[in-house]
């Protein structure tokens, strides 16, 4: 599974089928999510100031394909327009592609598409839970991390300080008793050093591009 579908899976409602995020926040964090990914597979990261260049910015290490059409469309992407901070790409990197994670999940029977019409009229397609025995696994991580007090693994950490970007945690932890320490827990968790510094670096840059995204794209809305 990428960290993408994990995140994606905590992102719907298991029975409804509907997201429990708003766009286009969603959209941004599952980019975010395959820029961890590509970073953890050792195929692009952030620029620093030694690197005699701006730093902030996407490089590839890396170009050759991964084997996995989404992230190497992603891949290709970034190789074609390269020394671009992730926030200017992260919209980009968006486009389709939850519908492309979503299609993924239902071919592997993780998810299945309910066709339907709201007000009779427009068609809308669901996407319910067909076996929620992976999500179970990430959600008992996220809980072991977030209500217990363990280290998370860098999968689980990026997954955690995406949905803190997105301010969904207690939407995705339904169960505790204090949601706002539930919230603090989950950025302290962000901000530690759960991961190698590369990695660390890269949550960090897609937690600020996403956040800022949002901003841009709230900011924009309420113009028009």
């Amino acid at each position: 599974m990428l960290i993408a579908e994990d995140l994606l899976l905590l992102l719907y409602d298991d029975e409804t089928g509907k997201p429990i995020a708003g766009s286009p926040g969603l959209d941004y964090s599952l980019a975010g999510a395959v820029l961890i990914e590509l970073t953890l597979l050792g195929k692009i990261d952030i620029t620093t100031a030694g690197d005699g260049v701006k730093p902030g910015r996407l490089k590839v290490l890396d170009p050759r394909p991964t084997g996995d059409a989404i992230l190497d469309e992603r891949l290709a992407f970034i190789a074609d327009k390269p020394g671009k901070r992730p926030k200017d790409q992260i919209g980009r990197l968006s486009k389709k592609l939850r519908d492309q994670l979503l299609m993924q999940l239902a071919g592997r029977g993780v998810l299945q598409a309910d066709e339907g019409k709201v007000l009779g009229l427009f068609p809308v397609t669901r996407w319910p839970a067909k076996d929620a025995r992976h999500e179970a696994e990430v959600r008992a991580a996220l809980d072991s991390a977030l209500k217990v007090g363990t280290t998370p693994n860098e999968r689980t950490g990026a997954l955690i300080a995406l949905l803190s970007a997105l301010n969904v945690v207690p939407k995705v932890v339904t169960d505790a008793v204090d949601k706002k320490a539930l919230k603090e827990r989950a950025k302290q968790l962000a901000d530690s050093d759960w991961a190698a510094d590369a990695v660390k670096k890269a949550v960090t840059e897609m937690q600020a591009a996403v956040t800022a995204a949002i901003i841009v794209a709230s900011t924009a809305a309420t113009a028009s």
